[in-house]
């Protein structure tokens, strides 16, 4: 090394100093933080819901510079509260899986990266390990923009009757990728529902290619590493992690593809001003009855947000009904609602109280 490279070097390390103390300084910080929030009560639905609410206020204080993103400091504050939650009993979260599936993004953008998480194979497993026991928390889809409700889930509901604790909503931006270009692709591969959402791009861009199904985008993502030829819709996250090309990036037919994600669980979150209630309910076979179920909410200026039919299983044209509506079960038009519906219904469960999840 010259003299003057030599100079410059150590110029360098002399500027470094500053941001070093800094990185003290927030280390110091961090473990504060830690032991706050080890004297706090609330389970790690609690936790991270009341954390999640906040950020977006936070953020909205803050005047960030260029080149810093908001959706990049959310995700940092996200995981300081994951590694600073109270160490529950049982923390693990169950999710559909394997992981850099977009079940598991959604999972690490309501728990943070810290989170013990669980990857199981099926909707219905999800359900099985929170009602067991075996899991605190589970993370399933509920609806998606383009391609509606996830029946599996809905009836998983049914069946099951655990409480939802939250909601997470991931914006889906679908990637091809492969090994090598384009032009090389014979085959793509993902899971049903994302080449659903892809189906007019493909189309319109590889119309020869044989399209697969397969069991996740994480297992399309691995078959296109290993085979040449073959591409996979999947999430960036999934090309990192498989030494592969993103050929084409953001592929879905709709730009504001979005799949809600319902947080399973026991917790019972605290109003934050902006809450929303999820019930599911039958009532009786006869003219009006869905009209006289609805008109309970219009009477008390609740809106509802989602409505969705549901076929009982073994009942020729009777259905289930799910709702959403603004506000919190603790309020006292919701709570009045509850109590008109229950007389209307033969079967009320009243899903949860959340927070309204954000995009962001």
């Amino acid at each position: 090394m010259t003299a003057p490279e030599k100079a410059a070097s150590e110029s360098e390390l002399v500027n470094l100093e500053p941001l070093q103390d800094l990185d003290r300084q927030l280390l110091q910080l961090l473990l504060k933080r830690w032991q706050l929030a080890q004297s706090c009560s609330g389970t790690a639905i609690e936790w991270m819901g009341a954390s999640n609410a906040f950020f977006p206020t936070i953020l909205g204080e803050t005047e960030l510079p260029a080149g810093l993103e908001e959706e990049s400091i959310a995700a940092w504050l996200r995981h300081t509260a994951s590694l600073c939650k109270h160490p529950d009993v049982n923390s693990r979260v169950a999710y559909l899986g394997p992981k850099f599936s977009y079940s598991y993004l959604a999972t690490t953008k309501f728990f943070g990266d810290a989170a013990p998480l669980a990857p199981v194979d099926t909707i219905e497993a999800v359900f099985e390990a929170v009602a067991c026991g075996d899991c605190h928390a589970g993370v399933v889809p509920i609806e998606n923009s383009t391609d509606g409700r996830i029946v599996d889930t809905l009836g998983m509901l049914v069946k099951h009757r655990l409480g939802i604790c939250g909601e997470v909503l991931l914006p889906i931006h679908h990637n091809l990728l492969c090994l090598g270009g384009r032009e090389t692709i014979v085959k793509v591969c993902s899971k049903p529902q994302a080449l659903s959402q892809c189906r007019q791009w493909l189309a319109r861009h590889l119309p020869q290619a044989e399209l697969s199904a397969v069991a996740s985008t994480t297992e399309a993502a691995r078959m296109a590493s290993e085979q040449p030829g073959v591409a996979a819709v999947a999430s960036a996250e999934a090309a990192r992690q498989y030494g592969l090309q993103v050929v084409d990036s953001k592929i879905e037919d709709n730009r504001n593809n979005v799949t809600r994600f319902a947080i399973l669980g026991t917790a019972t979150p605290a109003p934050t001003g902006r809450d929303k209630t999820t019930m599911l309910f039958q009532v009786t076979h006869k003219p009006g009855a869905l009209a006289d179920a609805m008109g309970i909410f219009r009477d008390r200026d609740l809106n509802l947000t989602w409505i969705e039919s549901f076929p009982i299983p073994g009942q020729k044209a009777e259905y289930f009904f799910f709702v959403e509506a603004e506000g919190h079960r603790d309020e006292p038009k919701m709570r009045d609602a509850v109590s008109a519906l229950k007389q209307q219904s033969l079967r009320l469960d009243v899903l949860g109280s959340y927070p309204v999840g954000t995009i962001s």
